[in-house]
């Protein structure tokens, strides 16, 4: 999401950057670049105009014009009004008594059972006692399909088929979580192919049988301008408290994201940013804005690590290093781990700088290419792999065929891996010992 927005963003600010001293035409002739860039990427076109708006204000400041550095001065204000259009950052409300009932709701296809799956995830890892209520009895297999999430993720669920009434069914949910002590409710809601007055009232009883601490809309980020209909549609007759954008790690032109809170007032919680129960990021408007202007987002990229990668192995990992006997074992041992955070193109535009690199080339190059060298690691014995110098000529071939690979792949990730090695004796011997600190 937000590729091509981030890439004419930065356009603009890169021939802002060649004129040195600034005058308002400058500022001016730039924003409409800006303004088209954020129309393609469908932003609701009011959205723009006060966003905008506010850039112009600031940036026209003589402050500003008479700066060293004015063009970014600019980029700094923009980075800033992005930011305040994308809201503050909020968290779910557990305040009051458990259980704490919420409710999600949205149209169909949107992925509120997914979601409601990754909510659930996210939940226990924080320590809360999730429960999750199959209240969509209209979409067929609707049920099942929340048993089976369910079952894959260790989390309860309460259904009763599909004949009960949807508020019956989640006021006896709520009453069991009640008596065993579950302290969150997950209601995964109907929705329909579009709004109806049906859809609207089922959830308007609802709501009044088991009053939510939180009513979040799931809309999906590929609609577009739609999403934001449909989420100032839902908050008029339920009353929305939060927002989970879906399919945030397709190609969504991203406006969704930058208008639906400036429009609704109603804040993003959650972002859905994979099919595993696990691809649920806490939404960050800081984080979101740098992205956008390419800038990175180290700080999720941590997050990811630090959740992804074993503690214990890590502090392993640095006694290999500062003994330089890191080995082909330990190397696969690592790309495993990367892989569990992600695709390798998406933590790549999390670091600054490498953002519009990484989308110049094809949208699975790299991570094919860590298929690849698992696969060539994997083909070696163990033998071979704590111990790459016998690695010969006829087994070289084995490990090729093995890997689907070819003599000269497996030639260059040897010399690689002895590059590699180099690199690691000169940090052991304290020419560059504070490189360790990265795998602390």
């Amino acid at each position: 999401m937000f590729e091509n927005l981030t890439d004419k963003l930065q356009a603009v600010f890169q021939n802002l950057g060649k004129k040195g001293a600034l005058t308002e035409a400058d500022v001016d002739a730039a924003l409409r670049e800006v303004r088209l860039a954020l129309l393609e990427a469908d932003v609701n076109f009011k959205v723009v105009k006060e966003f905008l708006g506010r850039v112009r204000e600031r940036a026209i400041k003589a402050e500003v014009m008479m700066s060293l550095t004015p063009a970014q001065q600019v980029i700094k204000i923009v980075n800033e009004e992005l930011i305040a259009t994308l809201g503050e950052a909020s968290r779910l409300n557990f305040s009051g008594q458990p259980p704490h009932v919420i409710m999600l709701v949205g149209l169909q296809g949107s992925g509120k059972t997914m979601t409601a799956a990754k909510l659930a995830t996210t939940l226990r890892k924080n320590g809360q006692r999730p429960l999750l209520v199959a209240a969509d009895t209209r979409r067929p297999a609707a049920v099942t399909q929340l048993e089976v999430l369910g079952r894959q993720i260790g989390v309860p669920v309460h259904s009763e088929g599909t004949a009960p009434p949807p508020p019956q069914i989640c006021a006896r949910a709520v009453q069991r979580a009640r008596e065993t002590a579950y302290n969150a409710v997950i209601l995964d809601t109907s929705g329909r192919l579009h709004i109806d007055d049906d859809l609207m009232r089922e959830l308007e009883q609802i709501k009044a049988q088991v009053p939510p601490a939180e009513v979040l809309l799931v809309a999906d980020a590929m609609t577009g301008q739609d999403a934001v209909r449909v989420a100032e549609e839902f908050h008029r007759r339920v009353g929305l408290t939060g927002l989970i954008l879906t399919k945030v790690d397709g190609d969504a032109r991203g406006g969704a994201a930058l208008s639906i809170r400036a429009v609704t007032g109603v804040p993003i919680k959650y972002l859905g940013v994979g099919e595993k129960t696990d691809a649920l990021e806490p939404f960050h408007p800081e984080r979101m804005a740098s992205r956008i202007l390419g800038m990175g987002d180290v700080l999720t990229l941590i997050e990811k690590a630090e959740s992804t990668f074993d503690q214990e192995q890590a502090r392993q990992m640095e006694q290999k290093l500062r003994e330089a006997s890191f080995d082909f074992e330990d190397f696969l041992a690592q790309l495993q781990q990367i892989k569990r955070m992600g695709p390798l193109s998406q933590l790549l535009e999390m670091i600054p700088g490498f953002a519009s690199a990484s989308r110049q080339l094809p949208a699975d190059l790299t991570d094919k290419q860590m298929k690849s060298v698992e696969a060539m690691i994997s083909s070696m014995t163990r033998q071979e792999r704590r111990d790459p110098r016998i690695i010969n000529a006829s087994r070289k071939r084995r490990i090729a065929q093995g890997s689907g690979t070819s003599v000269q792949e497996i030639n260059r990730l040897l010399r690689q891996f002895q590059e590699m090695q180099k690199v690691i004796k000169q940090i052991s011997s304290g020419k560059g010992r504070g490189l360790l600190s990265l795998f602390r």
